[in-house]
């Protein structure tokens, strides 16, 4: 029987041209500007997250360099050699997976066939996934090609560790830092595919998608497919909470609220309402810390002082000892044989931490109000003299 070629929306949607890459503009940019201006380096290193586009963007430059006519930043999509790069049968376009070939004798094959003049493209680019993978051996058999490659080898490397790879590697590429893209165009790029699909979709269930990909496309994408089959072509905010044991955005704005106001009773009721409904408390506390950091940062923008959690006026030193209480009870919430307990301790905590003073801020105070009453002491001296 036949099947059916089906690809999961991850790969039929990723990137294809410079211009589909989404939030990492920096990067884009210069590469584009290298293509035209004739600047290509020979080594290039892509350093970010997972599902940041890395390996995208290599394949894309790889495009651009092999293109019919190229280099040209805005090839053809279309045409038949940046057709065999996206399918993986350019024969001048070769991709290693460092994780599986991180041998020194790999490395030495590289190194021989490199050597030889491409067989279609202009260039032979070499993509190396997860590089930092390389054994310390097989990073040193490169170096002298890396430093001094044949003017038709250019080398693109991705990895999401980049303190494993060696700075005498580092040294030899252009580095290119992929940050996390941000949620609202995570949510953009969702809305576009749904509407490609013809899946109907809600705005919070998107935003619910982009909350739990934390800033990989890749992610958000997968769990949206995910999300296709569980629901079909309606999809709505309970639904991904409930496959995903999210806690939805209203129900972490008041739990916040709880924190804000120390009310210890209703903390302890919207934990339980959370843990009946198998709410995941781990994923909890982390939306919760993401949401004092938010309420921190309205603080130093308003000089110090805040009101977004609940309408409860917050100083800046309040919440980052909120936030730091948060923090610190990471370890027991994930790691503890209690999962519910370790939660509730943490929180409590927290909120005690919150109301606590440091004690420098307090001497500051002190002395400040000794200053504006100088003559308050000796006065009190004397009436006990």
């Amino acid at each position: 029987m036949a099947t059916t070629g089906y690809q999961v929306i991850a790969r039929k949607w990723r990137p294809q041209t410079f211009d589909d890459v989404v939030g990492q503009d920096h990067v884009v940019r210069t590469l584009k500007n290298a293509i035209t201006r004739g600047r290509i380096a020979h080594a290039y290193l892509f350093v970010g997250p997972r599902g940041t586009g890395k390996t995208s963007t290599a394949r894309i430059f790889a495009k651009a360099l092999n293109c019919t006519g190229g280099p040209k930043a805005d090839f053809d999509v279309n045409d038949p050699a940046c057709v065999a790069i996206a399918e993986g049968s350019h024969l001048d376009v070769i991709e290693i997976d460092g994780a599986s070939n991180n041998g020194v004798d790999q490395v030495r094959d590289l190194r021989e066939t490199a050597r030889y003049s491409p067989a279609q493209g202009k260039f032979k680019v070499y993509i190396i996934d997860e590089v930092h993978m390389l054994s310390t051996a097989a990073f040193n058999a490169l170096l002298k090609t890396l430093e001094e490659p044949p003017p038709h080898v250019k080398f693109v490397f991705a990895t999401t560790e980049v303190q494993k790879v060696l700075p005498t590697i580092l040294s030899r590429c252009q580095r290119f830092d992929l940050k996390p893209i941000p949620a609202d165009l995570i949510v953009l790029r969702l809305k576009k595919i749904a509407v490609e699909e013809k899946i109907q979709v809600t705005d919070a269930a998107l935003a619910c998608i982009a909350r739990m990909a934390d800033g990989g496309m890749r992610d958000a994408q997968s769990i949206f497919d995910q999300m296709i089959s569980f629901c079909g072509a309606e999809i709505g905010e309970p639904d991904v909470l409930d496959v995903y044991g999210l806690v939805a955005a209203d129900k972490i704005a008041e739990l916040a609220a709880t924190l804000a106001t120390g009310d210890h009773a209703r903390l302890v009721a919207i934990v339980d309402e959370c843990d009946s409904a198998g709410r995941d408390l781990v994923r909890l506390l982390s939306d919760l810390q993401a949401l004092v950091r938010n309420a921190v940062l309205d603080a130093i923008a308003k000089g110090g002082k805040t009101e977004v959690l609940g309408g409860v006026p917050m100083t800046t030193e309040q919440l980052t000892r909120l936030l730091d209480g948060l923090r610190e009870g990471e370890g027991s919430v994930k790691l503890g044989l209690a999962e519910k307990i370790n939660f509730e301790v943490t929180l409590l905590k927290a909120i005690e931490a919150s109301r606590a003073r440091a004690i420098d801020s307090l001497i500051k105070e002190l002395a400040a109000l000794a200053e504006e009453s100088p003559a308050a002491a000796p006065d009190s001296e004397k009436k006990k003299g």
